[in-house]
C-alpha cells in the first residue's frame, strides 16, 4: 500500500527531521511539503495526498485554518509543541497528535493507525469512488472554536441558512459557510437528495415516508428530523427510491 504525504510546516528543520524520520516507512512517499497554509492548501488541492502531517501554529492562517480552507480533507497527523492543542485535535476527530520533537515510537504508532484506517476504507469504496466527494471522504467542519472531520456517510441532513448550510450530524449542527447549490454540485447525487429550496438529505439516513399534501412527500430522518420533498421532487424521489 503506498501512501502520499505532504509535509507542512513553517519550520524548514522540524519538516527536514520529520522527512527523515518518514524514511523508515518505505510505503509513506512525501511527495511535497509547504511552510505555511496558503501555500499548503494549494498543494494538498494539487495532489489529494492520503495524510498530511500538519503544524498547528504557523504565521497567518492556523493548521485549522488551513483544513476549513480545504474542500475535502485527507487523514490528518498534527505536529506541534503546544500540548495544549491535545484536546482539541482530538475534539476534530484527528488521526493522531504527534508531540515535537518527534519520538519515532509515537509516530510508528501512528503510521498504524494510518495504515489501518486507509485499508478500511479501501475495503469498503473500491470501485464507488465516481463522484467529486462520495461518502467515505471526510470534510473539516469548523464552527466558532470547536471544529470536527466528519465522514459524509455520518452527515444526514444540510439545511439552508442564508449564505450558509447547517450540517447535521450526531447531535452537532454547526454552521459553515457554503451555499446549498455549491454543496449540491460536490455532493454524489446517488446519495444525497434535493428534496426542496431548502434542504439536502442524505438517503441512507431515511426512516419513514408518507404522503404529503399537494402531492409531495414527507420524509423523517434517523434523527428525528421531519422534511418536506417538494412536489416537483416527489416524482424523481420515487425514481430513485423505486417506488
Amino acid at each position: 500500500m503506498s501512501l502520499k504525504a505532504i509535509i507542512v510546516d513553517d519550520e524548514r528543520l522540524a519538516r527536514a527531521e520529520l522527512r527523515k524520520l518518514l524514511q523508515s516507512y518505505p510505503e509513506i512517499d512525501v511527495v511535497d511539503e509547504a511552510a505555511n497554509a496558503e501555500e499548503g492548501v494549494d498543494k494538498i488541492e494539487n495532489q489529494n495526498p492520503d495524510i498530511i502531517f500538519l503544524d498547528i501554529q504557523m504565521p497567518g492562517k492556523t493548521g485549522f485554518d488551513l483544513l476549513g480552507d480545504l474542500e475535502k480533507t485527507p487523514h490528518v497527523i498534527f505536529t506541534t509543541a503546544y500540548d495544549e492543542y491535545a484536546l482539541k485535535a482530538f475534539e476534530v476527530n484527528a488521526l493522531d497528535y504527534l508531540l515535537k520533537p518527534i519520538e519515532p515510537k509515537r509516530l510508528a504508532d501512528a503510521v498504524h493507525k494510518l495504515q489501518y484506517e486507509i485499508s478500511k476504507e479501501r475495503i469498503g469504496i473500491n470501485g464507488a469512488n465516481r463522484g467529486p466527494l462520495t461518502e467515505a471522504d471526510q470534510v473539516f467542519v469548523k464552527d466558532g472554536e470547536r471544529c470536527w472531520f466528519v465522514k459524509l456517510s455520518e452527515i444526514r441532513l444540510f439545511e439552508s441558512v442564508g449564505n450558509y448550510a447547517k450540517v447535521f450530524f450526531a447531535t452537532n449542527k454547526p454552521l459553515i459557510l457554503k451555499s446549498l447549490n455549491s454543496l449540491e454540485e460536490r455532493l454524489d447525487d446517488r446519495v444525497f437528495f434535493r428534496a426542496n429550496r431548502k434542504h439536502i438529505i442524505n438517503l441512507r439516513w431515511i426512516e419513514k415516508i408518507e404522503p404529503y399534501f399537494n402531492g409531495g412527500l414527507l420524509v423523517e430522518l434517523k434523527g428525528g428530523e421531519k422534511i418536506e420533498v417538494s412536489r416537483r421532487q416527489t416524482v424523481k424521489f420515487k425514481e430513485m427510491m423505486s417506488f
